[in-house]
Order: C-alpha cells, then sequence, then structure tokens
C-alpha cells in the first residue's frame, strides 16, 4: 500500500505571517502603515506572502496557487515576476498615493513579498514580534533565558557562526553554565532565531 504524505499547510501559514510581518516591518512598522492610511492595500500584501511562499517553499504553478488563493493565475505571475530589487523609497512613494492601480498594487505587494521572504530565509525575522509572542510562554514555563537571548539577537546576520556567536554572548549563564561551555556542545552555523534557542535548550540538557 502506497501512502501519500501530504504537505502540512500549517506550515505555509506560519511561513507566509513571517513574511508578511517581516515585509511590514521592511516598510517602516505598522504605524507608518497607518501614517500613510492606506491599510486597504494589505489584504495584497497577505495575497503575494503565500504567494512567495507556496512558490519558493512547494515549488507550485502559478495556476495550482491562484486556485489554492482564490485569485487569478496573471495576478499571481504578477507576484512571482515582481522586482525584488525595487528600492524601499519607491515602495513607500507608492504607499503614499491614497488609490493604486491594482497591476501596480500587485506588482508592489510581491516585490515586498520577495524582499521579506528572503529576509526570513537568512533568519532575519521582526525580533521584536518573536520576543512579545514568546515572553510570556517562556516565564511561564520557567525559561526567562529565552526571552534575554532573543533581545541579544538583535542585529546579528544569519547563519551565526560560533566566533560570532562567542562574540556577542561571551559571559553570559543560563541556569549556571556558561555560553562558553553551552557553546562547545552546540553544532554550528546556526540559521534562525528559533534554531538558536532549541539548540541551547537541547545543549542544557545534555
Amino acid at each position: 500500500m502506497v501512502i501519500e504524505i501530504k504537505p502540512r499547510e500549517e506550515d505555509v501559514d506560519v511561513k507566509a505571517m513571517r513574511v508578511f510581518l517581516k515585509a511590514i516591518e521592511l516598510l517602516g512598522g505598522p504605524r507608518k502603515l497607518i501614517e500613510y492610511r492606506n491599510l486597504t492595500w494589505l489584504p495584497s500584501l497577505m495575497s503575494a506572502s503565500y504567494a512567495v511562499v507556496y512558490h519558493k517553499e512547494k515549488n507550485y504553478s502559478a495556476e495550482t496557487i491562484a486556485n489554492l488563493l482564490g485569485i487569478s493565475t496573471t495576478t499571481v505571475k504578477n507576484i512571482l515576476s515582481a522586482d525584488e530589487e525595487i528600492a524601499k523609497e519607491k515602495i513607500e512613494a507608492i504607499l503614499k498615493e491614497e488609490k493604486l492601480e491594482e497591476e501596480r498594487k500587485t506588482h508592489t505587494a510581491g516585490a515586498l513579498a520577495k524582499m521579506a521572504y528572503k529576509e526570513i530565509i537568512r533568519g532575519r525575522d521582526e525580533i521584536n514580534i518573536m520576543l512579545h509572542l514568546v515572553q510570556e510562554t517562556s516565564r511561564s514555563l520557567g525559561i526567562d533565558w529565552a526571552v534575554r537571548v532573543l533581545s541579544m539577537v538583535k542585529g546579528i546576520d544569519f547563519p551565526l557562526t560560533k566566533d560570532v556567536f562567542l562574540e556577542r554572548f561571551g559571559g553570559l549563564s543560563i541556569r549556571g553554565k556558561m555560553i562558553e561551555e553551552i557553546a562547545n556542545k552546540i553544532s554550528f552555523p546556526i540559521n534562525t532565531p528559533s534554531e538558536l534557542l532549541h539548540k541551547i535548550k537541547e545543549a542544557m540538557e545534555d
């Protein structure tokens, strides 16, 4: 009997949300969007985030993505062909307009989503949002160190090497163990902040 393993759509949901949040960060954050008073543009950005993740992570065709998202194939193709090298200043100038032509809106959303996806792949999530999400959970589980580590990750480029790790975290003590001791039990490089927390936790339990 052949067992078909279907892709976990939850993974796509999580990655698309990370891309969406990173794209907003690239624009200057939620307050900047409110300042532009152009929040009706956000659904296009969410669709673009999903389209980019489906294409990059699942290698889905434009037609398949269009069916999944309920948008036209042309729209998906415009998103995927958008030039992610569009300068941030140009995107901001477009956002300041009260009304955007649909095609222009799609291209801009696609460019932003592709830029954000690249940042996510490099481990550059929106650290402030990650801190907010893990803070209360970490405290309730008695792992306050996770919040401290994440706060110290700001500004670090991933993948993270051992040398950079020791330079940034040198002298830190976690539950009585020095970070240098923990580092010797961790395999490098580390690709994302989440992976960093996971490997530190494993090293402390070893």
